[in-house]
Formats: structure tokens, sequence, C-alpha cells
């Protein structure tokens, strides 16, 4: 990636000013920062089970983070595959009292996620920058390997189950199938209601619900290894959430939002310790993430 249009990333010198980073660790989130100077706040989301310890186990964004004088404010806030207003509004007004309390720059501010998380920060993203009277928003959202569409998210566990395969897929696959059945009722009897919880449905080309990011940095990431879902899983590329990530790239600038990132992977979904696994933190490179943060 050429660095010609971004700011050089800070490097360890003996010649820096020292920089003290308050650590705050509290009940609902987890916070690495040196308040009023940050150059920019990076606020992010775990996957469906993770809390904060996990994140920093699992995404090894800190040091880089802290050379470059980046916030990153990780909240204690998963198990949501979707957001109900009440819900984005008494998020959004949680994370602008974090924010204000640590003194933290409102005018710099990145939200990303895994899994789930990611869901969460392009929904809570798209309803910040609706709601002006918040006053701030954030300049760019990310997700890594998203579970985006709600309605696909249940078909394919359809398919999982009728596979057999394996035993963390079907047991995935008999929650989602009680849980959204219970909330929503059978997709292919009645769309509309994964249709308004979701990211994006594919088969309606539906993305009500992040509207407001069309002039809001976006950075899909993915990957796309149809090998190991084949061999691990028996899942096809369609029941992948690489498939709808790719989908939701193309529609996204079909419908003119300046500035939509696709970035597929190879070969760097691995977990902390060490399994090969293409759903993971991993895929998101660190230091290109905090280039994209302090570039203009």
């Amino acid at each position: 990636m050429t660095m010609s249009c971004k700011k050089e990333l800070s490097k360890n010198s003996e010649k820096e000013e020292h920089i003290d980073y308050l650590e705050v660790i509290k009940e609902g989130y987890e916070l690495s920062s040196n308040g009023e100077n940050s150059k920019a706040v990076l606020v992010l989301f775990g996957g469906y089970p993770e809390v904060p310890k996990d994140v920093k186990e699992q995404f090894n964004i800190l040091p880089i983070a802290k050379e470059n004088q980046v916030a990153v404010l990780i909240v204690n806030y998963n198990q949501k595959l979707y957001l109900e207003e009440e819900e984005k509004k008494q998020l959004a007004e949680r994370l602008l009292g974090i924010l204000k309390e640590h003194k933290l720059p409102l005018d710099n501010l990145y939200i990303g996620g895994f899994s789930s998380g990611g869901n969460v920060s392009l929904l809570l993203s798209s309803y910040i920058i609706g709601h002006p009277e918040l006053d701030f928003s954030p300049k760019g959202v990310f997700i890594a390997d998203s579970p985006i569409d709600l309605a696909a998210l249940y078909y394919a566990a359809e398919k999982n189950l009728e596979n057999n395969f394996s035993k963390p897929s079907v047991e995935e696959s008999t929650w989602i199938i009680e849980q959204f059945t219970t909330q929503f009722g059978n997709p292919h009897l009645n769309l509309s209601k994964y249709e308004y919880h979701s990211v994006f449905t594919l088969e309606t080309d539906d993305t009500h619900n992040i509207s407001e990011l069309k002039n809001t940095k976006i950075r899909l990431y993915t990957e796309p290894d149809t090998l190991w879902w084949q061999e691990n899983r028996m899942a096809a590329y369609e029941q992948t959430n690489a498939f709808y990530i790719k989908k939701l790239a193309a529609s996204l600038r079909a419908k003119q939002f300046k500035d939509v990132v696709y970035i597929p992977t190879e070969n760097k979904g691995y977990r902390a310790n060490g399994e090969r696994h293409p759903h993971s933190w991993s895929i998101v490179d660190e230091k290109d993430l905090i280039e994209w943060m302090l570039s203009e």
C-alpha cells in the first residue's frame, strides 16, 4: 500500500516525547488512552461471547495504537446480532458519555467490530450519524467477517443442520434457528422482520439500516477461504459471511456510497492459540488499520 497520501506512523524513539497512557478497566468497558492528547479514538466491539479481555487477546491493536496516540475503547457489549431502536439510542448515549468523561476527541472517531460486533458497529454508526443532536459522529467504520444478513444466517443454519457434519456448526445452527424463529418467525414465510433488523438483506438488496453511512469511510474485512469451510464445516461459499460481505460491498457502491473498501484476505485467519480459522480478528492488519484512521 502506498504511503504517499497517508500520515507516517510514529516509530519508537528515545527522542519522542514520553506519553503516559491511562488504562481504565471497568465492568462496561476497557480504555487505553492519553485522554485529550489522543489523536483519534478507536471503539471496538467483540464477537458474540467476547469481553474486552478476549478482544485484547485476539486482536493485538494496543501497541501500534499507543505508538500513534490512538485511544482504544473496547466496549463490553456483546451477544447482539441486531439492535432495536431503543438499544441504539442507549448505546450511543453511553458511548458519548464515556468519550466525554475521559476527555477523548469527538472529531476523529472510528468504530469497528468482529463478527456480531461488526453488525453492532455498522448499525450504531448509522444511528449516530442520523442523529446530529448527539454532537458526535464516526469518520469511519469497519467489520471483520460479520454475519450481516440475518435471513441468510437462518438459511445457512438450516443447511448445516441438514448436513449434520460438525458439532460446532450443529450447536450454533440449532441456536440460530431457535432464537430467530422466536424473534422473527420463519424468513421463508415472512422476510420483513429480518429485513427490518439486518444490516443487509441480499434477497431484496435492502440496506436501510446503514443508509446514513453514505459519506462515511467503510472497510469490510473477510477471508473467503472456501476450502476451509468445505473441509471443516461442509459449508458452501454461499453459506459464509464472506459471500454476503462481498455482495454488500457491491450493493453499497451501486448506491453511490462514497468510500467502501472490500478487503478479502488470504491465510491471515488464526486464533491467538495458533488455531487456523478464517473467522478471526487476525484478518484485520493492525498497522494498516491505524494508517487508515490517521489518513486524511
